[in-house]
């Protein structure tokens, strides 16, 4: 039996699989809040306490970077340790892997149905795959193909540098600094950077804040799902949460578009992560495919690469089932 993990700073979802059902048949499957548990063994000991199996392998993807078997979860203090987990768990064998390489490494087993195309492209056979994840942090990852079957590598490239491409951005670059040590691409251009971009704005003057959304916004406990939904309300659509919005993915347009250069990915750049399906009809607009285009004398390359938005929530965990069951090189 084969138990997988998508290990999360906001939630953790488990499910257990037999050796005849595939990566899309799990026979035990829950979800729980992270931040409810001390740590990942006591949740998983929760977790087996109510399924009636006997569990020999383990593979979770995490939240946060994978180095020599460890890792520590990006926004959740827990430290985690294959060795560790498999004495305390009583698994012989337990994997830990990087959350945004288990989506890759579901990319090459998505159907249509679960795949939202932004730009058709022309993808090439074997080319490199991106993969480009704002949720609660941002996260990236790719692809390269060794010949017979595709092979993931991990990557921080959300922890790089901030780049601006507008005169809005180098404002907001420079509205950040006096906040923050370094500006990376995820605090702009995640759930956790989505704030920053409305402060900046609000900061501006270039749009008004109302004072019922002021209010809804000094109440929240995160402000982030407050400005998506006053800015996708067509009842009461706020300009303000708009504009965040529009900023938001037209950075997340030229980041994409930095990813899919930085690897060659000719086969195509997937749009992971909670936040893109909520904004599909945002980035159908002409300014996610502009900013993903916008790079000069490359652009007729970016032209060519397909962009397709992850419809599957489970996504991450389809891929580390994928993982366990040795269908993606490693």
């Amino acid at each position: 039996m084969l138990m997988v993990g998508d290990i999360g700073g906001t939630k953790t979802s488990l499910a257990i699989y037999s050796g005849e059902g595939g990566p899309r048949e799990p026979v035990a499957e829950a979800t729980y809040p992270s931040g409810r548990y001390s740590g990942l063994d006591v949740l998983v000991r929760d977790f087996l306490s109510g399924a009636d199996h006997r569990v020999s392998r383990a593979c979770f993807g995490v939240a946060g970077p994978v180095v020599e078997g460890r890792a520590t979860i990006t926004n959740l203090p827990w430290a985690l340790d294959e060795a560790d987990l498999q004495m305390a768990l009583g698994i012989p064998s337990v994997r830990l892997l990087n959350d945004l390489t288990a989506i890759a490494c579901a990319v090459p087993f998505l159907s249509d149905e679960e795949l939202h195309p932004l730009n058709v492209g022309d993808p090439t056979p074997g080319g490199a795959l991106a993969v480009i994840a704002p949720g609660t942090g941002l996260g990236e990852a790719f692809l390269t193909w060794d010949g017979s079957r595709y092979r993931p590598h991990p990557s921080e490239g959300g922890h790089a540098s901030f780049a601006p491409v507008s005169l809005v951005h180098d404002e907001l670059l420079h509205y950040l600094f006096g906040r923050f040590e370094h500006v990376s691409s995820e605090r702009v251009c995640s759930g956790s950077g989505i704030p920053n971009i409305y402060a900046y704005l609000r900061h501006s003057g270039r749009v008004t804040e109302p004072a019922w959304l002021a209010q809804e916004i000094a109440d929240a406990p995160d402000p982030t799902p407050v400005i998506v939904q006053a800015a996708l309300d067509e009842s009461r659509p706020s300009e303000l949460c708009f504009a965040t919005l529009q900023t938001f993915v037209s950075i997340l347009g030229a980041e994409a578009g930095n990813l899919a250069l930085k690897v060659l990915a000719t086969g195509g750049v997937y749009l992971g992560g909670g936040i893109p399906p909520r904004l599909v009809r945002l980035l159908e607009a002409p300014g996610f495919l502009e900013a993903f285009r916008g790079k000069g004398r490359m652009a007729h390359l970016l032209d060519r690469v397909p962009v397709h938005v992850i419809l599957n929530p489970r996504a991450a965990l389809l891929g580390v089932a994928c993982v366990g069951f040795g269908l993606i090189g490693d």
